[in-house]
């Protein structure tokens, strides 16, 4: 929340800014430096879809620069205290909708692939598909193992949200440091087997979600290919 009102109180450059523009002289250096820097912290309040009179905020800016507030101090702390109570309700309100969406969604697909022809399913719940199976005598590795391995993850309904194949480069870590359902999963696998997991959000990252596009209650799949096992590391 301190950084929301700091980027509350700064991003009034921006207001300022766009109620100007058809006056900015944007040739030297120092105000085309402040103009993306406006831009930069609109770009910001914009992502966290906070509702914001502008004209108001420009206005805040323009007299608290000018040392002649409108609103006393202890008004504006209670402005201030109301909007953070406001907002913090929204968003749980907001977390709480899509926590109930995902959970629906995710247990529709979980039912419709468990159905698929050559997925399996644990007792846990975590559901697998083997896509290549490596070599023959292939080792698998134990929870306290590290692993190098190449993932693709996306949601179910395609997005990507993190992908290891289209950065290009594989990734080492410890197996019993990750989400349960690679932890699991993982140890199913022997070395150059490449398995599909569909992982329900109980053994992902539950009701808190991952930020970013992994909301809460989320069903999560991977393309993983294991490539190797570093024991004990």
């Amino acid at each position: 929340m301190k950084n929301t009102l700091r980027l509350l109180m700064t991003t009034t450059l921006a207001a300022t800014a766009a109620l100007a523009q058809d006056k900015l002289d944007l040739t030297a250096e120092k105000a085309r430096a402040s103009y993306a820097i406006g831009a930069d912290i609109a770009n910001s309040m914009k992502r966290q879809s906070l509702d914001l009179d502008t004209k108001a905020l420009a206005a805040g800016l323009v007299d608290g620069m000018t040392g002649k507030l409108q609103l006393k101090d202890a008004e504006l702390e209670k402005a201030m205290n109301d909007f953070k109570t406001a907002l913090m309700a929204k968003r749980q309100a907001a977390q709480a909708t899509a926590a109930t969406e995902n959970t629906k969604k995710g247990t529709d697909y979980l039912a419709a692939n468990a159905k698929k022809e050559g997925v399996k399913t644990t007792a846990s719940g975590l559901q697998y598909k083997v896509m290549k199976a490596g070599a023959d005598g292939g080792k698998s590795p134990k929870a306290t193992d590290t692993v190098k391995v190449h993932y693709h993850g996306t949601l179910i309904d395609g997005t990507v949200f993190d992908s290891s194949v289209q950065r290009g480069e594989p990734i080492s870590f410890p197996l019993n440091g990750v989400i349960p359902g690679w932890t699991e999963g993982v140890q199913l696998m022997k070395v150059g087997d490449k398995f599909q997991f569909t992982i329900p959000s109980a053994l992902a990252y539950g009701e808190q979600g991952a930020g970013g596009a992994i909301g809460p209650n989320s069903t999560l799949i991977f393309e993983v290919e294991l490539l190797g096992i570093e024991a004990g590391k």
